[in-house]
């Protein structure tokens, strides 16, 4: 009976924020054997492992198997590994050793270390990260296909075919294909590397179809945005998805702040990239009056939309009340105002004669 009440003691639920799955994932790390158990070597081997090594008295292992190991195997299974992370009675019984010990292993989430790395270790390579790289690989063999017949500037069968032309608006597919033709090598290139740069990342995290979903959203944002506010303006290339996803990594940044290693420094670069590049091309447009034949406002929509977008489809690893709020208002907003943009398109007739 004694040791009966000692197993009921000691074996604690999981905690909400912490899933089986990612203690599944810490268990796995230190079992270097991968038999399933924990054994004694194993375990001296992670506390002497720690930065507090020298701290540590020598029969700290023993007193934590000892109450770790509630069959007394001499091994500690999955459950057992759980609850010793999560039994106060080891903070009790050896003070500050066992803390360190516990926060060397599992970062403590805590009013000084508020991240915890489980964002980073959510990067996998199965499956493939290759959407965004498909795609890439369709703008190109197109571009190819009209360099090939000697048009390179958005002049060519294809091009002709998928770029947004205001004139042709009744051709709904140009809405999207438009991501497709590029004007120049140098336009071709520069989307390629960025949303091949942004977009492989999120998909080893969020997988292909919840990239593709905000990249689509940037693309068709950036035409409908366009097509109000400059009804003359031609439209090609896929910068408005590009613009989606740089918004999309601000998204994560937000919805899984608490999950990620270097959380502020990562939303710093990401706003410092949009805003540098949105805030020079209104300065050239509008102070040096400099009229390069590029769609600002779809760089604008296509980072609403994947702000928007990204909050809502995007993974978040640990949810909380405020992220549920914040998760209905990215919806509503965003799907308010693609509504508005497809009825006005539709519906507002006089806008584009206007432009003819």
């Amino acid at each position: 009976m004694p040791s009966r009440q000692r197993e009921t003691t000691v074996s604690m639920p999981l905690t909400p924020s912490r899933s089986d799955l990612y203690w599944r994932r810490i268990f796995e790390k230190y079992d270097k054997d991968k038999d399933g158990r924990i054994s004694y070597v194993e375990l001296k081997e992670i506390i002497n492992s720690v930065e507090y090594q020298h701290d540590l008295p020598d029969n700290v292992v023993d007193k934590i198997m000892a109450l770790a190991d509630r069959d007394n195997s001499g091994y500690l299974d999955f459950n057992e590994f759980v609850a010793m992370m999560q039994n106060p009675d080891l903070k009790a019984v050896f003070g500050h050793f066992v803390a360190r010990y516990v926060h060397s292993i599992i970062p403590h989430r805590g009013p000084v270390d508020t991240t915890d790395g489980t964002y980073e270790e959510e990067y996998s390579c199965w499956p493939p990260a290759i959407c965004m790289i498909l795609i890439s690989l369709v703008e190109i063999v197109l571009f190819c296909y009209d360099a090939a017949h000697g048009h390179t500037q958005g002049d060519g069968t294809i091009a002709k075919l998928f770029i947004y032309n205001p004139h042709k608006r009744q051709e709904a597919w140009r809405f999207i294909t438009y991501m497709l033709v590029h004007v120049g090598v140098v336009h071709l290139l520069v989307n390629l590397l960025v949303q091949l740069f942004l977009g492989v990342p999120l998909e080893m995290v969020h997988r292909w179809w919840r990239v593709v979903l905000v990249y689509l959203a940037g693309v068709a944002a950036g035409s409908l945005a366009t097509s109000l506010t400059d009804p003359k303006v031609y439209l090609a290339g896929a910068s408005g998805g590009v613009y989606a996803l740089i918004a999309a990594h601000i998204a994560t940044i937000i919805m899984n702040w608490s999950e990620m290693e270097f959380a502020i420094i990562q939303l710093l670069v990401f706003v410092l990239l949009a805003a540098v590049d949105i805030g020079t091309a209104v300065y050239d447009r509008y102070w040096r009056h400099l009229d390069q034949n590029i769609g600002y406002v779809a760089h604008l929509a296509g980072a609403v939309a994947g702000l928007l977008v990204g909050i809502g489809v995007l993974r978040n690893l640990e949810k909380r009340k405020w992220e549920k709020r914040l998760w209905w208002a990215a919806v509503l907003i965003y799907c308010s105002l693609m509504a508005a943009g497809i009825l006005a398109n539709i519906f507002w007739t006089e806008r584009f004669q206007k432009s003819h």
